[in-house]
This record gives structure tokens, C-alpha cells and sequence, in this order.
């Protein structure tokens, strides 16, 4: 289990044994029967350090309580017109399973726009796909593959990626926030695809500052990265991008085909449609009488540690060092960073 061993797990364990009845029911819903496997992670996640992964997960379990989050799977965003526009700004969805078993998530990097709604929505569709992540998808994988499988594969879409992207980044930090602090290792490989030369120029100076447990998760493929991932995966599941010939660039959802059904992206999408269905059915079991009530649920995001900062400010200055050479630093300049 890397670097936690089987003694730290038990070490461990034993800490997680004197839990009050709301931070167990809440580690229930962390752990969905893998507890060891839960440990384990966050084990990883702060080195084998056994007071350090303590402390992290109890910070997970109140952050879960004092946010709720055990009943955010009751909370659709609504009306559905909004949804389709988050869906269509956050690019984000699910495309299989790997042959072994691993569900398969598709993110648009370079094309998600985060300009639809609220900072909060987006906060709350990412935390509300983890969470369906965790409880329904991959129990249903255990189920499916007849194995224990508790990580996924990302597949990351660098296709569109510009400089405009400094515009979502307090955005898109919040959001690793919330993964590294509270799902911490749940990704078992991330590939990156369609990579144009600002992420090249970008991950030159950043992969020195990643942990090492980390840089071995991130694999760089050639062009949309199709033959590479076939190799791990049947042609069904790979995500739409990484089927279509050629890269190219596009604008939003719509960039990546006439057919929402294999759009992974889209609202349309079987997986999305079964997330907003399943949210919707828990809403009207939680309040059977009442209308679903209007509003983002929020989320409150710890602020990042000192080496996400560091990251994040490093990616900062290598983008506009890239608009210097380019001859386009002033459409940069004139950048707001966003902020709730």
C-alpha cells in the first residue's frame, strides 16, 4: 500500500475507534466498507504519517459534518436549464471502466469556461460527482468486476488550453482543495492528452515541485493519446476526444461531436443523466411534500497548503512569461482572477 504500512494502518484504526456517533456515521459514508483501504489513503497522502493522516481525515470527517456533505447527493441544482449550463462550463463526466475494473472520468481542461453560474454551483456539482463517485459508482464496479476497486483513471483533455485560463484559476484551486484535503488519492493514473506547448511549458516547471508519488501518476501521451489507452481500456470507453481524429480546438461541449449520447460532457450523457436523476430522487425522498428548493448548497473550501500556493503561482508565472514571449502579455494584464 505505499508508504503505509500495515502497522501504521492499525495504528491508525485504533484512533479511528474512539469516534462520536456523527464523525463514524459520516466516516461510513468516506469508507463504504474499505476502511483499511480508506486509511491507507490518506496514509499516503501525508508520507506514513500516522498523527499526520489522523489528523487530516478528522479534519475531512467535521468538514463533512459542518458542510453537510453526506446530504448533498439530496440537493440538485435546479432548474434543470441551469444544470445544463454548468454541465456545459464544468467539463467533467464518465466514459467506462478500464479493463480492470477502474471507472474512467473525462475532463475538459483547456475548454471548461466556468462562466455560466456561480462559484458555488461548480463547487457543488464537483464535490456532488465525488460523491457519487464514491458511494454508487465504484460499490457498482466492486459489484460489476467481482474485486475490491476503490480509485479511478482520469483522462485530462488539454485541447483549447490558452492563457485566458488564468481567469479560472482561484476556481479550479478551490476545487483541488477540496480532492487533495478531503478524496485524497482516489485517482489511480492521470493521463494528460491533446497536451498543446503552454502545458508542455507549464509542466517543465511544475513536475520538479510535485511529490514523487504524484509525478508517477501523471503519463503525458502523444496526440489524443487513443492507442495508448486502448491498451488499458475497450474503444467504448474511451472518452469521445480521445476517439475523434486529429485535436483541433473548438468552443465549449459542443467542439467535441454532433452525438450528446457520446458526449460524456453533455447532460444527455447516460452517466450524467443517471447522477441528476439519482440527486433529484433523493431530493423528493428528503422533503416528499415540497417543491425542490432554488439555490447553490455552499461549501466551505479550506485555503490551499503552501505547496499548492506554490504550484499555483509557479503555473501563474510560467503562463505569463509564455504571453511575454508570445508578444500578448497585455491580454493578460487585463485578467480578473475569480472570486465569490
Amino acid at each position: 500500500m505505499g508508504s503505509a504500512s500495515q502497522d501504521s494502518i492499525k495504528q491508525l484504526s485504533a484512533l479511528m475507534e474512539e469516534l462520536e456517533e456523527a464523525l463514524k456515521n459520516t466516516f461510513q459514508n468516506v469508507h463504504q466498507g474499505y476502511q483499511n483501504e480508506t486509511l491507507a489513503r490518506f496514509l499516503r497522502a501525508r508520507e506514513g504519517s500516522v498523527s499526520k493522516a489522523h489528523k487530516m481525515l478528522m479534519d475531512c470527517l467535521n468538514w463533512r459534518i459542518q458542510n453537510e456533505i453526506d446530504n448533498i447527493l439530496s440537493k440538485p441544482i435546479v432548474p434543470v436549464d441551469l444544470y445544463r449550463s454548468v454541465r456545459d462550463s464544468q467539463l467533467i463526466g464518465m466514459s467506462g471502466y478500464t479493463k480492470e475494473g477502474h471507472p474512467v472520468f473525462a475532463l475538459g481542461v483547456g475548454l471548461s469556461t466556468f462562466d455560466k453560474a456561480s462559484v458555488h454551483y461548480y463547487v457543488q456539482s464537483h464535490i456532488q460527482i465525488n460523491e457519487y463517485r464514491d458511494r454508487i459508482v465504484l460499490p457498482e464496479a466492486c459489484k460489476k468486476y467481482g474485486k475490491k476497486i476503490v480509485t479511478c483513471l482520469k483522462v485530462l483533455d488539454m485541447t483549447g488550453l490558452k492563457l485566458s485560463a488564468l481567469s479560472q484559476i482561484k476556481l479550479v484551486t478551490m476545487i483541488s482543495t477540496v480532492d487533495d484535503l478531503n478524496y485524497p488519492e482516489k485517482t489511480e493514473t492521470y493521463y494528460i492528452v491533446n497536451a498543446p506547448y503552454i502545458f508542455s511549458a507549464c509542466w517543465k516547471v511544475v513536475k520538479p515541485l510535485l511529490q514523487e508519488r504524484t509525478r508517477k501518476k501523471v503519463k503525458v501521451l502523444s496526440g489524443n493519446g487513443r492507442d495508448e489507452l486502448l491498451k488499458i481500456m475497450d474503444y467504448d470507453s474511451l472518452p469521445h476526444f480521445c476517439k475523434r481524429d486529429g485535436s483541433g480546438s473548438g468552443s465549449g461541449s459542443a467542439h467535441y461531436g454532433s452525438s450528446e449520447n457520446s458526449n460524456c460532457f453533455s447532460l444527455d450523457h447516460p452517466f450524467h443523466q443517471e447522477l441528476y436523476n439519482f440527486i433529484k430522487q433523493q431530493a423528493s425522498y428528503a422533503n416528499p411534500v415540497g417543491p425542490i428548493k432554488h439555490g447553490s448548497f455552499h461549501v466551505d473550501v479550506p485555503p490551499p497548503d503552501a505547496d499548492e500556493t506554490l504550484i499555483v503561482k509557479t503555473i501563474e508565472s510560467e503562463m505569463h512569461k509564455f504571453g511575454d514571449i508570445n508578444g500578448i502579455s497585455h491580454s493578460v494584464n487585463g485578467l480578473k482572477i475569480l472570486d465569490n
